[in-house]
């Protein structure tokens, strides 16, 4: 086990304009399970490659304890990936692909044997053990990728979107047997996502990219309720946080037929930087139906009724987005509003989150 850091990593491909990974600076704790994950192209999968050692950092450094592996050949950087695609040998039983790294690397026969069970009996394979893949379902070829990593014993395990080419519903089961495996046996983890659901229900952080860039780094809790600009806002959480531009005038933000008074913090902060219309976001529970002299005034669009939540996707009274919902509300699924009946909204104070709309960034609220 080892910490991971990130040094400045950058990463360029030939005949690109601009970097696929910027500078990516981040520390991992030694038994952290971090998260990359961001929109497809962001960098992330650039990122993990560059740890492995698959990918060429071009400027900065990568660290995996006190070494410096930027240089350094996959094979010396004692790390175990796990693919998207599981890779298994399709003429060896179960038992021979996880002992295959193993083999190659000249262990002992016994010992190999003795890692081999021992994955096996944490990961619930000991019955399939002389079984081919071709047997196995999807969920169980993964743990075999999976216990193939784990014999290893590596410093950290690296993990490059495992989880999708699984049906939703073993999705949901295995990353929570992934997670508990990881604290099990605490081994430093990197974990690649495009799926934020996924990303915040395992990671004991998330680090959120862009377009090469890292947006922020944090807990999963930190991320969804103080996002450090509007792109974090708008892609954790699902559905996804309402963010709107708005006038400001007076101290107050004009949201459809209603005056919305700001604090007199956010007030400042416009002021600092001369705008007079801000980005607001507020997360679909923070926002209720309330009576007509109580909020501001919106066309219900679509009602999506999922059980035991229902959301409302409303078009808000003034404001033309070319027929796009403008914010979208959770309510209770017993009494929901038609399509197209007029309904009146109320954001709950100290819920709002206010962004900069020339730079995006997080604004004090």
């Amino acid at each position: 086990m080892a910490t991971i850091t990130y040094e400045a990593a950058t990463r360029f491909y030939p005949g690109s304009e601009r970097p696929a990974v910027d500078g990516l600076e981040i520390s991992i704790e030694d038994g952290e399970f971090l998260v990359l994950v961001g929109p497809s192209g962001c960098g992330k999968s650039t990122s993990l490659r560059m740890l492995a050692g698959l990918e060429d950092v071009d400027e900065g450094a990568i660290r995996i304890g006190d070494r410096d592996v930027t240089t350094l050949a996959p094979g010396r950087r004692d790390v175990a990936m796990v693919f998207q695609s599981y890779a298994l040998y399709p003429h060896m039983n179960v038992a021979e692909n996880m002992a295959f790294a193993l083999e190659m690397a000249k262990m002992p026969k016994q010992e190999r044997r003795r890692r081999v069970r021992e994955a096996a009996r944490i990961l619930d394979l000991e019955p399939f053990l002389d079984r081919k893949p071709k047997s196995l379902s999807g969920g169980q070829r993964q743990r075999v990728a999976m216990g193939r990593a784990i014999v290893r014993e590596p410093q950290a395990f690296l993990m490059d979107e495992p989880l999708s080419n699984l049906d939703a519903k073993l999705r949901v089961s295995t990353r929570s047997q992934i997670a508990a495996l990881q604290k099990r046996l605490g081994v430093t983890t990197v974990y690649v996502t495009h799926d934020q659901v996924e990303a915040m229900t395992m990671g004991d952080r998330v680090a959120v990219l862009n377009e090469g860039v890292l947006q922020q780094c944090d807990s999963p809790r930190a991320l969804y309720q103080r996002p450090a600009n509007a792109f974090v806002a708008g892609f954790i959480g699902s559905p996804a946080m309402n963010i709107r531009e708005f006038a400001v005038h007076d101290g107050h933000a004009r949201i459809g037929d209603r005056d919305v008074e700001v604090s007199d913090e956010l007030r400042a902060a416009l002021a600092d930087e001369g705008l007079d219309r801000v980005l607001l976001g507020f997360r679909p529970e923070s926002v209720d139906l309330v009576g007509p002299s109580e909020g501001f005034t919106a066309s219900v669009q679509l009602v999506e009724e999922l059980g035991a939540d229902a959301y409302l996707y409303c078009s808000i009274a003034g404001t033309d987005h070319a027929g796009d919902p403008d914010i979208v509300t959770r309510i209770d699924p017993a009494r929901p509003p038609r399509v197209g009946e007029t309904v009146h909204l109320r954001v709950r104070a100290g819920h709002e989150h206010a962004f900069s709309p020339v730079t995006g960034e997080r604004l004090s609220s």
